[in-house]
């Protein structure tokens, strides 16, 4: 089977293109890179050439929500306009739990980008999760100076590696919609992973909880990003992704326990060893 994977170069791109190629099909890396503009379609229609599925798994930084919503609109249909003509029988989209309830610029944008998906021209299913283990790096990667700073939120962080692994189930096993929603194993404050990030890397910086303002930080202070039900569970937790090296370097599927992947169903498990106030239960804010 022949799958495109747009956005292959990135963090998640990388793990769903190894994912692919694991799996015995044929990855097709839609970049610049790779001699494709995602933003004006040019090399879509030669790339598309004999692919049975696309994943999308393209991502924009701003935090502007008109220019997120314009990300992710145009990427979008270009996608789907260039896989209807091309004869793609099912587009493959990640998105985030809580993009539909929370009103914050980025979730606005997956929104708008979830709408456009389950209403186009080509079958499709959209798979939301929890943020990755990942996040907590990026977040220190992106504030410089003596003191970072980490939003308030409550997570169910999984490893990028085995929401990669279920984007390729997903896309081998046939257009499903808005499919069940997939997390982690435990419910952790964000900022404590930051903290342990940047300790794992030899930081000394200190790292300061910030709230976000009105509806928006009480959302996600407050449990707003979890599933709202039983669902599939990755199994690699934060402390497994750390110890094989997650704060500095990329960490494969076969890094985690035996058996990784999300195949467990339910509520998130507490971590009896973890010292992070939250992992017996959701904490406010």
């Amino acid at each position: 089977m022949k799958i495109a994977v747009a956005g292959g170069t990135g963090v998640t791109g990388r793990h769903v293109t190894e994912s692919v190629r694991a799996a015995g099909h044929t990855a097709v890396v839609l970049s610049r890179s790779a001699g494709v503009d995602l933003m004006d379609g040019r090399g879509l229609a030669d790339a598309l050439r004999g692919v049975s599925a696309v994943i999308d798994v393209t991502n924009t930084m701003t935090t502007s929500r008109s220019r997120a919503v314009a990300f992710f609109s145009t990427v979008t249909t270009n996608l789907l306009e260039a896989e209807r003509e091309a004869g793609v029988g099912h587009h493959v989209a990640v998105s985030i739990i809580g993009a539909d309830r929370i009103d914050y610029s980025y979730y606005l944008a997956k929104r708008r980008q979830e709408e456009l998906v389950l209403a186009g021209p080509v079958p499709c299913s959209v798979l939301r999760t929890t943020q990755f283990h990942e996040f907590a790096g990026q977040i220190l990667d992106r504030v410089r100076g003596p003191v970072a700073l980490a939003p308030q939120m409550l997570s169910q962080p999984m490893a990028a590696a085995e929401a990669a692994a279920a984007l390729v189930q997903l896309a081998v096993s046939g257009p499903t919609g808005l499919a069940p929603e997939l997390a982690g194993p435990q419910e952790l404050q964000m900022v404590n992973l930051v903290r342990r990030v940047a300790r794992a890397r030899g930081s000394h910086r200190p790292v300061l909880a910030v709230r976000l303002p009105g509806a928006v930080g009480k959302a996600i202070a407050g449990g707003g990003q979890l599933p709202t039900g039983p669902g599939p569970r990755g199994v690699m937790t934060f402390d497994e992704w750390l110890a094989a090296g997650g704060a500095t370097g990329p960490v494969p599927l076969s890094a985690g326990p035996a058996g990784a992947g999300p195949a467990s169903t339910g509520r998130a498990s507490a971590d009896p060893a973890s010292t992070d106030p939250a992992s017996t239960g959701r904490a406010g804010p």
